[in-house]
């Protein structure tokens, strides 16, 4: 199939090459700033165009944009589109109504998003293979559109219902970018008391927990203070944060909290109610 990708950034440009590399043509790009050199590197034969052009030129139009900008895009598009042309966005957060000016141009549209964290084009070509990719459309046509091109990206797709992906992009936050955040709290705490190359030193750590959730669960892979009920040692880690790192004492209440709920009938009455008594004194 010819495909343009209107908006070439990271995730655009990795899902075109993976596309070209299945046999599918990228006819088009189109985007701004740093497009022009990573076309160069990752499309070289694929032209930059004005969205007009280049949605003219293909059988299936990838809206890549950020959220932010997708509506404006979405117009251009659908002033351009003909009917029976393949339009799908790669938004995780939105739904198809946002399609719908190009729905009514007479073209055919879906949602397609890989449950995947995107750093750069390179990155993101080495974890796209076994990636789980949400598929949402109108019909079964749709569907089967949106499974074809995940499948040709080495993803596995999952149909997922279209007044669920707010939930669905809320649930990918908390996996990936509130990961990071704490794991940026992390490194910060470990500096400050002193450990060498704290970013490294703690890697053994979230690695071993991260394949222990995928193991076991949640729940049996939580360990620490909070599952133990050790309110003392949770009372040292708030008095700790307070003298160095204030603005870390809300979210270590907060997930403080959210680990006692993980924790379940693991952790007794007593010390559930020993560390609810100290976190009530810190927030």
């Amino acid at each position: 199939m010819d495909i343009a990708i209107v908006g070439s950034g990271t995730v655009g440009t990795a899902l075109g090459v993976a596309w070209v590399r299945a046999g599918h043509r990228v006819v088009a790009a189109t985007g701004r700033g740093a497009t022009a050199e990573r076309r160069a590197t990752w499309l070289p034969t694929t032209p930059v165009l004005a969205v007009s052009e280049a949605v003219a030129r293909a059988e299936v139009v990838a809206i890549g944009v950020p959220d932010d900008a997708l509506a404006s895009t979405i117009a251009e598009v659908a002033g351009a589109v003909t009917p029976g042309t393949w339009v799908l966005h790669l938004s995780g957060a939105q739904g198809l109504g946002v399609l719908d000016p190009i729905a009514a141009s007479g073209a055919r549209v879906l949602a397609l998003h890989p449950l995947q964290t995107f750093a750069d084009v390179a990155g993101a070509l080495d974890v796209l293979p076994g990636c789980a990719m949400a598929v949402t459309a109108l019909d079964e046509e749709g569907f089967a559109m949106g499974e074809r091109l995940a499948r040709d990206l080495s993803g596995r797709p999952f149909r997922l219902d279209d007044a669920q992906r707010p939930l669905y992009h809320a649930a990918a936050v908390f996996a990936s970018n509130y990961l990071v955040a704490v794991s940026s709290a992390g490194e910060a705490l470990f500096a400050l008391a002193g450990v060498p190359e704290a970013l490294a030193a703690m890697r053994p750590l979230q690695e071993a927990t991260l394949a222990n959730v995928h193991r076991l669960g949640p729940r049996a892979a939580l360990t620490g203070p909070a599952v133990r009920g050790d309110a003392g040692t949770i009372d040292g880690n708030l008095h700790a944060i307070a003298e160095v790192a204030p603005h870390l004492l809300a979210p270590y209440v907060d997930l403080c909290r959210t680990s006692l709920s993980v924790a379940g009938d693991r952790l007794s009455p007593s010390g559930r109610a020993a560390v609810e008594e100290v976190l009530s004194r810190w927030s």
